[in-house]
């Protein structure tokens, strides 16, 4: 057996003080050039490359760097450009890549939607009988010999060519049945030549990855990875091919990629992906080729209890002809580094690894593999001390929070009235308009705002005036709704850095972090907080900026709180006990605050739960367990309300159709949901499943400095219309508005009011 090398399949792009962020900003906004943002992103994968090295990766990822989507990336790469996108391409390739992220003020972008089951959201590749691929590897060719130039030992990542076809929509003007994998053996010789490209630039390896065969897939899918990979192993003038899964067990496609004519794959071995080490002994293993073990979790911020992975590694030696160690999946998906969290307890800091960390994990476990455990005998050791005070430490559990989660009753999870019953109360106390006008919560967070945010942070200013600043906030989000006709009013969220931190800042058992920046969606950065111990409210959270609001008008101002599931996913989560018991601790601490809410006289109240598709497990035999306790977690925080209370929901960029059910379950009176970018078909699958309480399809994306005018958004509003009733259809934009400035806000906003009264007029025509 050749000698074990150590290899990750991604890095966190931004750079340790989101440099790229503001590069990628800056060039949007007209003060970076083309030329400065490409230096800023040489600069990061230069130093990103080098940090890999120092930690003990000895094999480097290129093509894995992103100005925004590795996915747009790779539609690109293979000549994906949607028709409306492709003068704008060929004008400028920089800002034509930037257009079909983002759009324009006269086109569309494409549609975004979560990367399965993570925080990341990807942009959707447009794709019909008529497209025409071809290949541009600059981008892929650039990057290796840019690492292979600093004398680094490097491998391309790429998206592989089924998962690409998998992850593909149809274009709008495809056929009803078209699908997208039906291109393969056009798509095919477009990878071939740019394998043969990256070959002629010196890559040994290439990697494709092929996630989306770990979920379940029908035998015509799997026919045509066999195909595709039987073509493409069958190229005489290529690299050596990797093909990597992660995220889950293979399981059915797992002896047709080891039966391929490829060199080695990459597979995952941690959580349910585990089961790939049984399934792998169970095809005979991989004889003759290399195998890429992940059993570092890249997703998860845990350290890794190495004396495990050395011996799941050490049961891998014998089922391929070379096993090297790697982390389960790229690590775009945690922060960069732990150390620079200076303000972490000590003993939770203890149990914490970020992708440096876990590059250092990998590189022991590599060396503990090849030269025995005796070669690592100090880490282990300390990798086991730091394991055990964790299952010691008082900080993990709380004693009062676990009697009340076990005391919870099946009616503690149901409203006490139907929803015909509280949709007639709350008709008498709201008296709002057919076509009812309202935002997703959150409204621009001005520079002013966010300096006053960072000078209370920093000691510059205090309490008192930091308050001054988000109530003179409120007045003016309060009275520009009031100005534009909105009839259900939020109060702009000013004082929330992220609307999941925000919450666990606040609650006992999360952790918050001063630099855990992980990318959710092009420049859109997030730092998930930590969930480290037992869930529990020590008081209010937002009672009393939202009755301040209330008190400035009279139309009713809406409760903005995140739901149970959405506070776990977007949060690094425990290991250590199962979601669903952390979900109901979460769930019974909003609870209590949806209670004071009412309490104090809010009539509408919001638990947003965005994340509930995201989380749905990726085989369908774990999503009816799943979907049980997510609902319920949400009927628990919602079902103590009055019946003239409204309880909303809102979800965004998911694809909807394999959770209405549970939407349905969610038994919430109104739910908002994301549907500009894909034309209301969201509205179209609530129809088809007979929902039967009120939703608002947004009219709005608020993920692209388009502003639609009233009459566009009227269309939507009709089409909406063809599905839901009028007297169920509510008006609203796709997501909150934190990102967007105000002058777009302004007039969009104004746009869908206007685009409602004209569809109220046309429904009921005034009287002459």
């Amino acid at each position: 057996m050749t000698s074990t090398t150590t290899t990750v399949y991604g890095y966190p792009r931004q750079g340790p003080d989101r440099e790229l962020k503001k590069a990628v900003e800056g060039y949007w906004q007209g003060r970076v050039t083309a030329d400065q943002l490409r230096r800023t992103g040489a600069e990061l994968r230069r130093a990103a490359w080098r940090q890999l090295v120092e930690d003990g990766v000895r094999e480097v990822p290129t093509g894995d760097f992103s100005y925004y989507d590795h996915v747009l990336d790779t539609s690109v790469m293979v000549g994906a450009v949607p028709a409306r996108h492709r003068a704008a391409v060929a004008a400028d390739p920089l800002d034509g890549y930037f257009a079909m992220a983002r759009g324009t003020r006269e086109v569309a972008p494409l549609e975004m939607t979560k990367w399965f089951d993570t925080n990341y959201h990807y942009l959707v590749p447009e794709l019909g009988p008529g497209t025409v691929f071809s290949a541009d590897a600059r981008k892929q060719v650039g990057e290796l010999t840019e690492a292979l130039s600093l004398g680094f030992a490097a491998r391309p990542v790429l998206v592989g060519p089924v998962t690409f076809l998998l992850l593909a929509k149809p274009a709008a003007d495809a056929p009803a049945d078209f699908v997208p994998l039906t291109l393969l053996d056009r798509l095919l010789p477009v990878y071939a030549e740019v394998l043969a490209d990256l070959r002629a630039a010196g890559a040994e390896w290439v990697q494709l990855d092929e996630p989306a065969l770990v979920q379940d897939r029908t035998p015509a899918e799997l026919n045509a990875a066999a195909r595709a990979y039987r073509d493409l192993g069958a190229l005489t003038d290529r690299p050596r091919l990797l093909v990597a899964s992660y995220f889950d067990r293979l399981g059915e496609a797992l002896p047709v990629l080891a039966k391929a004519p490829v060199d080695g794959l990459a597979l995952d071995f941690t959580g349910p992906a585990a089961a790939n080490l049984a399934d792998l002994a169970a095809v005979g293993g991989l004889p003759g080729k290399r195998l890429v073990a992940g059993v570092v979790d890249g997703r998860n911020v845990w350290i890794n209890d190495l004396e495990r992975s050395l011996a799941t590694l050490a049961t891998l030696l014998g089922l391929a002809d070379r096993v090297d160690v790697a982390a389960s999946c790229s690590l775009l998906h945690v922060p960069l580094d732990a150390a620079a969290e200076r303000d972490v307890d000590p003993q939770v800091a203890r149990w914490l690894a970020f992708a440096r960390q876990k590059a250092e994990e990998v590189a022991t476990l590599a060396r503990g593999l090849a030269e025995g455990p005796g070669a690592v005998a100090a880490r282990l050791a300390a990798n086991r001390a730091a394991l055990g005070s964790r299952t010691a430490s008082a900080l993990t559990r709380d004693p009062a929070v676990r009697a009340r989660a076990a005391a919870v009753t099946a009616a503690d999870t149901r409203r006490a009235q139907p929803y015909a019953e509280r949709a007639a109360a709350q008709r008498v106390r709201l008296r709002l308009p057919l076509l009812p006008t309202t935002t997703i919560g959150s409204f621009p967070q001005t520079p002013e705002l966010r300096a006053a945010r960072a000078g209370l942070r920093a000691g510059r200013i205090g309490a008192a005036a930091y308050e001054e600043r988000i109530e003179a906030e409120i007045r003016e989000v309060v009275a520009f709704q009031e100005k534009a006709g909105l009839d259900v009013l939020v109060h702009g969220e000013p004082e929330r850095n992220d609307m999941v931190q925000y919450f666990a800042e606040r609650l006992d058992g999360f952790l918050a972090t001063r630099h855990g920046w992980v990318q959710s969606y092009g420049t859109r950065y997030v730092r998930p907080p930590v969930l480290a111990g037992d869930v529990a409210r020590p008081g209010p959270m937002t009672v009393r900026w939202t009755g301040f609001a209330q008190s400035l008008t009279a139309r009713p101002v809406k409760g903005m709180l995140t739901g149970p599931v959405t506070m776990l996913a977007w949060s690094f989560v425990r290991d250590d006990q199962p979601l669903a018991e952390t979900a109901r601790q979460v769930a019974l601490a909003l609870r209590d605050e949806v209670a004071d809410l009412e309490a104090a006289g809010t009539s509408v109240v919001q638990v947003d739960e965005p994340a509930l598709r995201e989380t749905l497990p990726l085989r369908a035999a774990g999503r009816a367990a799943y979907l049980e306790w997510a609902t319920e977690a949400f009927r628990l925080a919602t079902s103590g309300v009055r019946p003239d209370t409204q309880i909303h929901t809102h979800m965004c960029y998911a694809e909807f159709g394999d959770v209405i059910g549970a939407i349905d379950e969610l038994d919430a009176d109104v739910i908002s949901l994301e549907a500009a970018r894909s034309r209301m078909r969201v509205a179209r699958e609530l129809a088809a499943h007979a929902y039967p309480r009120e939703a608002g399809p947004g009219v709005y994306d608020i993920h692209s400095p388009r502003v639609p005018d009233p009459e566009e958004a009227a269309a939507l509003l009709r089409t909406g219309l063809s599905a839901i009733p009028a007297e169920r259809l509510w008006v609203n934009p796709d997501c909150g508005l934190k990102t967007r400035g105000w002058p777009e806000t302004r007039t969009a906003l104004e746009n869908l009011v206007a685009a409602a009264r004209t569809v109220r007029t046309e429904l009921a025509p005034p009287s002459v």
